[in-house]
């Protein structure tokens, strides 16, 4: 072979090379775009969720029927802040997403005293009843799944529950909040009526 022949060889060579090397303009190899997308660090939100219920939901239309997930899901951040939401979806991780942006925009300030509530609370929500009672250290949480999510993630360390009524998971979830929300601290009951905590104490 001529020399001019392996010239023209080597040159072809070394330009698919650099063109195997080189990505489109503007745009990253998709190998390192996925490389990027993996070592992006997620944030870490200080609030955690609990998904209480998960139901399969259907609606009748004139083409026949569309099924959907609907998720229940509570979040707090062990610090005296918690909130409910409900989120519907065709997928599940969906519905939870749009049950925690849900339950987000719902957070309650809770009154805890010492790892405890300040006082006996009931709430009420729908046909479910939920009877919240202070604890001394050590008790712990007293309360079934749907009522213990909420009161663990409000950050309360001892508590003595009873869910009377309907037993839904959306309505005791409901019914606990609607206790929580009116529980008041001896500080928090002066202020409201115009007087000091140790007038409060007798």
């Amino acid at each position: 072979m001529k020399e001019k022949d392996l010239e023209v060889l080597e040159q072809e060579e070394t330009l698919e090379e650099e063109t195997q090397d080189k990505a489109p303009r503007g745009r990253k190899p998709r190998r390192k775009q996925e490389k990027d997308r993996k070592e992006q660090p997620k944030e870490k939100s200080e609030f955690e969720e609990r998904v209480v219920n998960i139901n399969h939901v259907a609606k009748v239309v004139k083409g026949g029927r569309r099924y959907r997930f609907t998720a229940v899901v509570v979040v707090g951040n062990h610090k005296g802040r918690v909130g409910v939401g409900k989120g519907t979806a065709i997928e599940i991780p969906d519905a939870i997403n749009k049950a925690v942006e849900d339950a987000k925009k719902n957070l309650i300030n809770v009154a805890i005293v010492e790892g405890t509530i300040p006082h006996r609370a009931m709430g009420v929500y729908g046909g479910s009843k939920v009877m919240l009672r202070p604890a001394p250290g050590g008790t712990g949480v007293v309360a079934g799944g749907a009522v213990r999510a909420v009161v663990e993630l409000a950050g309360i360390e001892n508590i003595v529950t009873k869910s009377l009524g309907s037993p839904t998971s959306v309505n005791v979830v409901k019914a606990t909040l609607s206790g929580l929300k009116g529980l008041r601290t001896i500080e928090q009951a002066a202020a409201l009526r115009g007087k000091t905590a140790e007038e409060l104490r007798g």
